[in-house]
């Protein structure tokens, strides 16, 4: 066998039909994951509240380099998280700013004073074994009198 049948052999192997149709699938796979990168350009763009349309073209006519170039350069964070972060931020500055004591246990407003919490029943602070004055739970010594407890 001389080499020119060989090669005649290898063309006649890649002549048949199977590997036109394997070729066309794979173009047809590439071109459904470029459209499928064009729409979730799309709908990731919308979420972080970037021109959608205008990226979402930029991936359809420059392609995985438009993709690129929408990873590099979008927003860091989506607006849900955005606003979530914003209230909690606010949430935590009332909380701050609040003249109010809380209950750890529950969170409902109680007094300086209160030995337990009316809502829960938790203990909130101790007694002094002398003047009754509210004591924090970890202490030892009554500021008050100067009893140790």
């Amino acid at each position: 066998m001389d080499l020119f049948e060989y090669l005649n052999n290898i063309v006649d192997f890649f002549k048949n039909p199977i590997w036109g149709y394997l070729i066309r699938g794979i173009i047809f796979l590439l071109i459904l994951i470029w459209l499928s990168f064009v729409y979730w350009t799309y709908r990731d763009a919308k979420l972080r509240n970037t021109s959608a349309i205008f990226w979402a073209i930029v991936v359809f006519v420059l392609n995985y380099l438009g993709l690129i170039l929408y990873l590099i350069l979008r927003p860091p964070e989506y607006i849900d998280d955005v606003l979530e972060r914003e209230l909690e931020i606010r949430r935590m500055d009332q909380l701050l700013n609040e003249k109010v004591e809380r209950c750890p246990a529950c969170g409902k407003p109680v007094s300086k004073d209160f030995l337990i919490c009316p809502y829960c029943r938790k203990k909130l602070k101790n007694s002094c074994i002398n003047c009754d004055k509210p004591l924090q739970l970890d202490w030892k010594v009554c500021p008050y009198c100067k009893t140790t407890q």
